[in-house]
């Protein structure tokens, strides 16, 4: 029969991280962020213990601070100590948020089924199941809070450098038929956070490497062969940090390729919405037609409760109410009113006004220039991009290739914008 071991993969907690920003708009929905990221790790151990894994690895950053409050640890060691009355290990190692150096000894020691893994070196070990080991722990924590840009924190993490530092206290390491690495590391996606080149992990006999640091699920060399993975943050902190949030259920069975399953565990999820008003008539469709779409928005999210803004797209008449003060504001406390379990932190006007540009270009007067001045540069593509580089070059600002390729796009919504602008200018 071939051997498969499951474990849990997670990273990035953040425990006691703060939301910052949303006290002011609301304090009811930045009480209830505070709870969120607790919340979430108990999803994680909850996850572990329903799947009855085999282990669990948490890839660093499990404090946002290197001085985490008692209740942090208290809630964090709970978690541990749940774990380990149902026999699941955990294998932990440090990040750049809760260095090796930070970690308190005064609050509490960790319980039978934990393992740290050194920071000041690479550190093994092995998972032992029926009195056979099957899987082989390596990996290396942050010891400060950065890490020394001329070393490799996956130096030394190896299968080889495993069975040989276990060789004496598990005789058949060498025949565990798994291995798994354990790193907090930008790999080649943050040069700055303990960067370490891929092919280099691919190198080292690994089976499947959980890696934390960036906030995204990422898979390399794919999700179809996942060989090196970040399972992202447990709970988004902000806007930034947009979509599920989770961790990974991952399944190892010999002559296979790595099997992954995103376990959802963020309670609250942050979310950028477009509306595209176009076709309301008044306000009050404005706010109907986004209520459906928080449903459905939300319906996709697996999450009880969902943090977004929402940027109102679209030509229409309504620009101009959408201009006058208050009626956005006005249009958000009536969203949040409506529904508790949403919170619209930002309501963005981003429709347009209805012109008829060749009616302005028949009046002959100074939007009738702009438009024909608009044209020309229009018409030699060259130009247009050797004006908007000359643009940036005078603020020292490099131009994006990605502002090249959507030229025409960007042109037109200039176009509409100054267009608007004037508008503004006769009321």
């Amino acid at each position: 029969m071939r051997k498969r071991i499951t474990f849990i993969h997670a990273a990035d907690l953040h425990l006691g991280a703060p939301f910052r920003g949303l006290r002011a708009l609301s304090e009811a929905w930045a009480n209830r962020l505070l709870t969120a990221i607790p919340e979430a790790y108990d999803r994680v151990v909850d996850a572990a213990l329903a799947r009855q894994v085999d282990f669990v690895v948490i890839a660093g950053d499990i404090f946002d601070s290197a001085r985490a409050s008692y209740g942090d640890y208290l809630h964090f060691f709970e978690g541990l100590r749940r774990l380990d009355k149902a026999g699941i290990p955990v294998y932990l190692c440090t990040g750049n948020h809760d260095p090796f150096t930070s970690w308190s000894r005064d609050f509490f020691a960790f319980p039978p089924n934990a393992v740290m893994l050194p920071a000041d070196k690479p550190g093994f070990a092995a998972y032992r199941k029926g009195g056979e080991t099957l899987a082989l722990i390596g990996g290396r924590g942050y010891y400060n809070q950065t890490w020394p840009s001329d070393e490799d924190i996956a130096a030394g993490v190896t299968r080889a450098a495993a069975e040989q530092a276990l060789a004496d206290a598990v005789p058949d390491a060498a025949q565990a038929p798994f291995a798994v690495g354990l790193l907090h590391t930008g790999l080649d996606l943050d040069p700055v956070k303990a960067p370490t080149n891929p092919a280099r992990l691919l190198r080292a006999g690994m089976d499947y490497w959980a890696l934390g640091h960036i906030h995204m699920k990422y898979a390399h060399p794919s999700f179809d062969d996942p060989r090196l993975v970040f399972s992202g943050c447990i709970q988004g902190r902000d806007i930034k940090e947009t979509g599920e949030r989770g961790c990974f259920a991952v399944t190892l069975e010999e002559g296979a390729r790595p099997a992954l399953e995103f376990v959802p565990t963020a309670s609250v999820v942050w979310q950028r919405m477009d509306v595209d008003v176009a076709d309301c008539a008044n306000v009050a469709e404005v706010t109907d037609k986004i209520m459906r779409e928080l449903f459905r928005v939300n319906g996709k999210a697996h999450c009880e409760e969902m943090c977004v803004r929402i940027t109102l797209t679209g030509t229409t008449p309504l620009h101009a109410v959408f201009a006058r003060p208050g009626v956005l504001e006005d249009l958000r406390k009536h969203i949040n009113d409506g529904y508790p379990s949403f919170y619209c932190d930002a309501l963005v006007d981003a429709t347009l006004r209805p012109y008829d540009k060749e009616a302005l270009r028949r009046e002959g007067l100074f939007p009738a220039v702009f438009l024909q001045v608009a044209d020309a540069l229009r018409a030699d593509r060259e130009d247009e991009i050797a004006y908007i580089q000359e643009e940036f070059l005078l603020k020292n600002i490099q131009l994006p290739s990605a502002y090249t390729r959507r030229i025409d796009e960007l042109a037109a919504d200039a176009e509409d914008l100054v267009l608007d602008l004037l508008n503004r200018g006769d009321e």
